[in-house]
C-alpha cells in the first residue's frame, strides 16, 4: 500500500533546485553589493581629490594674483625693521620714544597683515638646520656651538605666500668641521613648506665672496 504523504522524487528534486537558485541569487547580490560598496568608495576618493585640487588651484591663483604686490611690500618692513634697529628705546627724549613705539606698532600692524592674508615670515633660529628650499646661504662660518649645516645667523628674513616661496631667508650657515650637536630639523609653517614645482636647491649654493 503506497503512503500518499511520501513525496515524489520529481518534488525532492524540485526542492532542490529551487534551494540552489535562492543561494545563487544570494550570493549574486551580495556580488553586487560589493562591487556597488566598492565603486562608492572610488567615487569618495575622486571627490576627496578633486575638493584637494580646487583648493590648491585656489590657493594658486590667489598666491599669483597677490604675489607682485607682496614682493613690493616685503621693501617696506625691511625698511621698517631697519629703521627700529636704529631706533634708541631707553631714550629720555619723549619724541624719540613715541617714535620707536609708532614704529613698533606699525611694524606689528603690517606683519599681521600679513599673516591673514597668507604671507608669513621664514625666520629660522640659531642651530636649526639649513633648509635649500627655504634658505639662502650667503656665507659659511664654523661655529662652536652647533654642527656643520645649522643656521648662524639670518640677515634678511624670508616670506612665503600659501607655500610659495617669494623670498628665500638670507642666512649665514655653519661650516664643514664645525662643534657642537647637530642641527634640528626645521618645524614647516603650513603642509606647503616645500611646494610642488619649487626648483631644488633654492639656496644651497653658498656664495662665500658675501
Amino acid at each position: 500500500m503506497t503512503d500518499d504523504a511520501t513525496p515524489a522524487p520529481d518534488e525532492i528534486t524540485g526542492g532542490s533546485d529551487d534551494a540552489a537558485n535562492t543561494e545563487a541569487e544570494i550570493e549574486a547580490l551580495r556580488g553586487e553589493i560589493a562591487a556597488l560598496r566598492e565603486q562608492t568608495l572610488r567615487y569618495a576618493a575622486d571627490a576627496e581629490n578633486t575638493k584637494r585640487r580646487a583648493e590648491r588651484d585656489a590657493n594658486n591663483a590667489r598666491a599669483f594674483a597677490i604675489e607682485k604686490f607682496a614682493r613690493d611690500l616685503l621693501g617696506v618692513a625691511d625698511n621698517l625693521a631697519r629703521a627700529l634697529q636704529h631706533t634708541p628705546r631707553e631714550a629720555e627724549d619723549p619724541a624719540v620714544k613715541n617714535l620707536a613705539v609708532g614704529l613698533e606698532m606699525t611694524e606689528k600692524e603690517l606683519l599681521a597683515a600679513f599673516e591673514r592674508n597668507g604671507l608669513k615670515r621664514l625666520d629660522p633660529p640659531r642651530g636649526a638646520k639649513f633648509d635649500p628650499h627655504l634658505h639662502q646661504a650667503v656665507m659659511e662660518q664654523p661655529a662652536g656651538d652647533v654642527g656643520p649645516g645649522a643656521v648662524l645667523q639670518v640677515l634678511q628674513t624670508g616670506y612665503e605666500l600659501f607655500g610659495r616661496i617669494v623670498r628665500p631667508a638670507m642666512v649665514v650657515v655653519s661650516a664643514k668641521g664645525s662643534a657642537g650637536a647637530a642641527p634640528a630639523d626645521p618645524v614647516a609653517a603650513n603642509p606647503y613648506a616645500h611646494p610642488e614645482g619649487e626648483p631644488d636647491g633654492v639656496g644651497a649654493a653658498i656664495d662665500k665672496t658675501a
